[in-house]
């Protein structure tokens, strides 16, 4: 395949230019033909070699949550305003900055040039579309209204990319906490702990169990830095490396859910993400149980896969999709199968999920407002029991020699 840029006139008169690939430059004029237009100028590009610096970059850039939310919201707004969709990619792809997303267009531009559906176009970069966004185009397609799918499937992806930023907000405060204390107690342990140390071993001072552990910590710090600097990335990596495998995983999904404060609020972030997919899949057409293998992707954690599996099997076998949330009141709201259970019987189910999914959402908002709040007395308390053992510990013998001298 070989890479062209070119100026095409359309039957009324427009000019535009655009990017493409195809296989030679007569299979680009018959593209460009079927669409309603004709080249004016055409330019062969060479394709970029590996050795070529934009190779590379595009190859090792990443695509952002934000830039997807972009594609699906501009794509949307261009085809709503009569664009073609060949032609609206080919816009979209000058526009776009990030190397490897405007690759990932042009081969998008190229699929639908020669004639895929948009949809399998899409499926091809499973790495960078999700299969709710394949779904809903798809939907769109078959149903005769892309724009109004993409601008949906936007409005959901930007829903929850402000529900991760408000979480991880909320965990800010409380991380730079931790984080600056353990640095200030290893640097305590490297600059101060050994002086107090070799001013007790001079005078032969009795030491309690609390200050020879710290000063056995500060000897293993200052003799074995490189070791124990290794030992704390080792630790952090094991740790990391651990939460992805399956059995880590599950571990860290039963902690989440078991910890005080932030297990409520797992509930209720997955409440709102099921709730709002499965409302924006089924109001755009896409079946039940479709909807449910996409939702499973959603979720996340495992515990709420596992239920949502269960709805696949148990609406697959004729139950109603109310009953099994109902029955799993342990992770989901009981809100929630009550909301499910009167939309399935007033025919509403989308639109009880939506509302569902508003009123979570503006929890989920609230609390994690409140976390930092919440979360400070813990903090207060978790950092005055440090800082009062180790002053404690290495002022005592200070006392005791003190009463000696006296």
């Amino acid at each position: 395949m070989s890479r062209f840029t070119y100026t095409a006139e359309k039957n009324d008169g427009e000019i535009y230019k655009g990017v493409a690939e195809a296989q030679d430059r007569f299979e680009l004029y018959e593209i460009i033909r079927r669409e309603g237009a004709h080249i004016i100028s055409i330019k062969d590009e060479q394709k970029r070699g590996i050795s070529s610096f934009a190779y590379w970059n595009a190859k090792f850039s990443s695509v952002t949550e934000y830039e997807k939310i972009l594609f699906a919201r501009n794509l949307g707004a261009m085809l709503g305003a009569g664009l073609s969709l060949a032609r609206a990619l080919s816009v979209m792809e000058r526009q776009i900055k990030n190397p490897k997303m405007a690759a990932i267009v042009n081969e998008l531009a190229s699929g639908v040039r020669r004639g895929d559906a948009f949809n399998v176009s899409l499926a091809k970069s499973p790495g960078v579309f999700s299969k709710l966004l394949v779904a809903m185009v798809r939907a769109g397609e078959e149903g005769g209204d892309l724009p109004a799918s993409l601008n949906v499937v936007a409005d959901q992806m930007e829903r929850m990319y402000n529900l991760k930023k408000k979480i991880r907000g909320a965990l800010i405060y409380p991380s730079i906490v931790v984080i600056a204390m353990v640095g200030i107690t290893i640097l305590m342990m490297i600059e101060v702990v050994p002086t107090l140390a070799q001013t007790f071993g001079e005078m032969k001072v009795a030491l309690p169990a609390s200050t020879q552990l710290i000063i056995s910590i500060s000897n293993f710090l200052v003799e074995y830095t490189v070791l124990a600097l290794g030992l704390i990335c080792g630790t952090i990596a094991a740790v990391y490396f651990a939460l992805h495998t399956r059995l880590g995983r599950r571990a860290g999904d039963f902690v989440s859910l078991h910890l005080p404060l932030i297990g409520l609020l797992v509930r209720e972030v997955n409440a709102a993400r099921t709730s709002r997919t499965l409302a924006s899949l089924l109001s755009s057409g896409v079946d039940v149980l479709t909807s449910l293998d996409i939702v499973c992707e959603v979720v996340q954690n495992s515990y709420f896969q596992e239920v949502i599996r269960d709805a696949r099997v148990a609406v697959g076998q004729g139950e109603q999709l109310a009953a099994v949330f109902t029955r799993r009141e342990d992770l989901y709201p009981t809100f929630v199968g009550e909301m499910m259970s009167v939309g399935e019987e007033t025919g509403q189910t989308g639109e009880m999920l939506k509302r569902l999914a508003l009123f979570y959402e503006e929890e989920v908002d609230r609390k994690t407002k409140d976390m930092s709040t919440v979360i400070e007395p813990f903090l207060m308390v978790f950092i005055g029991a440090g800082v009062g053992f180790f002053a404690v510990s290495m002022i005592s013998p200070i006392y005791s020699l003190s009463a000696n001298i006296g």
